[in-house]
């Protein structure tokens, strides 16, 4: 699997929630509203969720194995941090 594009959307204000998401993998499959989310222990993504019946939130799209997920999540936070050097 590669991931071979990511785009973001920054959101504005004072919000825990900083971006946006969509990833593109082998060019062929999209994934959109990812979340860039300031947490106690600084940045982390959360995948796609829907809220249920009974309040709470479940992932509707999500990787299966952890490796994968820290590779997304490096890659996303990567482009964000070099988006945020850009605009400085």
């Amino acid at each position: 699997m590669v991931i071979t594009d990511i785009r973001i959307r920054r959101l504005e204000g004072a919000n825990k929630m900083k971006a946006i998401v969509s990833i593109t993998i082998d060019d062929e499959f999209v994934l959109h509203d990812i979340k860039i989310v300031d947490g106690e222990k600084g940045l982390f993504i959360a995948m796609p969720s829907k809220k249920t019946a009974d309040g709470e939130y479940r992932d509707i799209a999500h990787p299966i194995k952890t490796e994968t997920r820290n590779r997304i999540q490096q890659m996303i936070l990567e482009r964000y941090a070099q988006e945020l050097e850009a605009e400085a």
